[in-house]
């Protein structure tokens, strides 16, 4: 029973619901608008005057026909005639708005506007001119203090070189430049020209960055070499096959001073990204020549040979040891390859070299070993008797000296004075107490 008694209510209620819907969706009907409450168009049209009067728009004439108000004349300026259209439409009594109202062709009426909002500005900026001075004030006043900051030897101790503190100092500036920039504006009251500026400045600096990528990367490579500082001045080095001692490193390229003198300035960013090779950094440094001997000679005998002459001469260095070996051999005879270590800084590697080989072929010629003549012969045969070629006359063989004690020092040495010269009273990022890549 109780569930038959909830199906029946449930089944009433929307036949009591509807009723009471249908009642409220319909709204009640407004009354009409009495003859009596519409303003007379007289009333309107004087009303409307009045205002343009105040306005001082004499030009404009307004007449009210049926609540219906007609705008016509001549306007200098379109705002104008889109303000005064908004006003009469706001005036009570009114039905519709026609605006008839033209623009002047009168170049006079046409600058009366303009000139009439550039007397405004004058105006504004003679009454706010206190106001602007003393934000130019303070706007210089934090700029020189940013300059004093900036000149502080602080920053000498903070840097590892002068070019990144130059860095710290130029950063120091911009900051109190715009810190005085948003003060002056935030006292005369255009903070919201801050942000126009800032985003000029962004679109700018982006622009200037892809126009300029290539000295942007190059100012980067010199700050990154300044840090890191992988030679030293008067190192011997070799950079894209270009070989000299440094003589600087500027912010925009390195300089050498090359084997024969000259100057080599390469861009710090074709350095950071090149493969370097520092002659300076050990001073150890390894020599190889190969000289070629009789394939009939005893090649073991002959390789110990050498690598005792090169234990006796003085400049190579008995640790590490120097070494000989075979090499190839090939048609001409046995191909010998010497190496030996020197001391950079007591002997040049050019002149050590150049006396080693002359050292070891002296005691290879000594013991008998003949060193192949790669010199070709042609013979040529044709008809009749040969002709017998004259038998080459024996070649003299110079006396072999003894070894000297005393050999030359390095003709790269001689550069050192030369870039010792070139150093001073210029712009450089080494520095000797600089730690070293």
């Amino acid at each position: 029973m109780m569930i038959r008694s909830a199906i029946l209510v449930l089944s009433l209620l929307p036949a009591i619901a509807l009723p009471a819907l249908a009642q409220e969706e319909t709204a009640p009907p407004q009354p009409p608008i009495a003859i009596e409450d519409v303003r007379p168009d007289a009333a309107i049209a004087a009303r409307l005057r009045q205002i343009l009067q105040a306005l001082d728009r004499d030009g404009i004439a307004a007449e009210v026909e049926a609540g219906v108000v007609t705008l016509t004349g001549e306007v200098a300026d379109p705002s104008i005639s889109e303000e005064v259209g908004a006003i009469a439409a706001r005036l009570e009594g009114v039905v519709a708005v026609r605006n008839d109202l033209i623009e002047t062709s009168a170049l006079a009426e046409q600058l009366d506007p303009a000139v009439g909002r550039f007397q405004t500005r004058v105006a504004q900026v003679i009454a706010r001119l206190p106001l602007l001075l003393l934000a130019g004030a303070i706007f210089a006043a934090v700029v020189a203090l940013g300059w004093l900051a900036a000149r502080a030897r602080l920053w000498d101790r903070l840097a590892p070189n002068a070019f990144i503190a130059g860095i710290y100092r130029q950063a120091v500036r911009i900051v109190f430049a715009l810190a005085g920039l948003v003060m002056a504006l935030d006292l005369a009251g255009a903070t919201a020209l801050l942000g126009t500026i800032l985003g000029a400045a962004g679109i700018v600096g982006l622009a200037i960055g892809f126009a300029v990528r290539d000295t942007v990367e190059n100012f980067v490579a010199s700050v990154m070499l300044s840090l890191r500082q992988p030679f030293r001045p008067n190192d011997l080095v070799e950079i894209e096959g270009d070989s000299g001692r440094v003589i600087r490193l500027t912010s925009r390229a390195t300089i050498l001073l090359s084997l024969d003198g000259n100057h080599i300035r390469i861009p710090n960013a074709t350095v950071f990204k090149s493969r370097l090779v520092n002659y300076t950094r050990n001073p150890e440094r390894r020599f190889v020549f190969d000289i070629g001997i009789d394939p009939e000679a005893d090649l073991e005998g002959t390789r110990l040979l050498v690598q005792r002459a090169l234990g006796e001469m003085p400049f190579v260095l008995a640790r590490p040891e120097a070494l000989v070996w075979i090499e190839n051999l090939n048609e001409s005879g046995a191909i010998l390859r010497v190496t030996g270590w020197i001391d950079q800084e007591a002997t040049g590697f050019a002149t050590a070299r150049s006396d080693a080989i002359r050292l070891v072929k002296a005691a290879i010629e000594a013991a008998g070993v003949s060193i192949p003549d790669t010199t070709y012969r042609i013979r040529l045969e044709g008809v009749g008797a040969p002709m017998e070629a004259p038998a080459p006359a024996p070649r003299q063989r110079p006396a072999i000296e003894a070894p000297p004690q005393a050999f030359q020092q390095s003709e790269e040495k001689a550069l050192i004075a030369l870039v010792s010269a070139e150093r001073r009273d210029e712009e450089d990022l080494l520095r000797r107490d600089a730690p070293q890549e």
